[in-house]
């Protein structure tokens, strides 16, 4: 397995081992010993599924209580995943980061607590494991709109399909009540 640091601090491109043979291959999604070794921090207490058809893009989310850590997995199609760092006060903050995870890669993003998370799907269909450090809370949940003109993501993807929710996010300067402080 290797971890690598992305420009913003916390926020880890994880690319695990695969054991290939002529079946086909085996890898580990999460093994809690090998990735706190690897500065990937812990525990994951819950695990989702999602499954998208192209064009999807959910997100921008996070919880502002119960707030989450994620490690996010693809096992199906491709898609490009976005973290943003919403912490107040952070020397990165309103700053994103976006890679591509797909089945071929065997990429994984880190997307510790105090950042957005959000991905588009880039293939037919994607399907995502997301192993979080906190539980689901709906009554904490929040989000950011997908397209913040003062985040300026390059989303691959001009006119995605969005729930109701993901359309009635405000921007990052609107929610500025409502975000996490650097350091908490």
């Amino acid at each position: 397995m290797r971890v690598t640091e992305t420009p913003l601090k916390g926020v880890m491109l994880v690319e695990i081992d695969v054991f290939p043979d002529p079946r086909g291959y085996f890898l580990e999604i999460c093994h809690a010993k090998k990735y706190a070794a690897s500065g990937v921090p812990g525990p994951f207490v819950q695990s989702n599924f999602s499954k998208s058809v192209r064009g999807t893009l959910r997100g921008l989310h996070y919880q502002i209580k119960h707030a989450q850590g994620k490690l996010v997995s693809v096992v199906e199609g491709r898609v490009f995943d976005v973290a943003v760092d919403i912490r107040r006060g952070s020397p990165t903050f309103g700053q994103w980061y976006g890679a591509e995870l797909s089945v071929e890669n065997r990429r994984q993003l880190y997307i510790p607590i105090g950042f957005a998370h959000g991905f588009c799907v880039l293939s037919e269909t994607a399907g995502m494991i997301y192993n979080c450090t906190d539980f689901y809370s709906p009554q904490d949940e929040r989000g950011i709109i997908w397209n913040d003109p003062d985040l300026g993501i390059a989303w691959p993807v001009s006119h995605p399909l969005l729930s109701a929710k993901d359309q009635s996010y405000k921007t990052l300067a609107e929610m500025a009540g409502e975000l996490p402080a650097y350091g908490e």
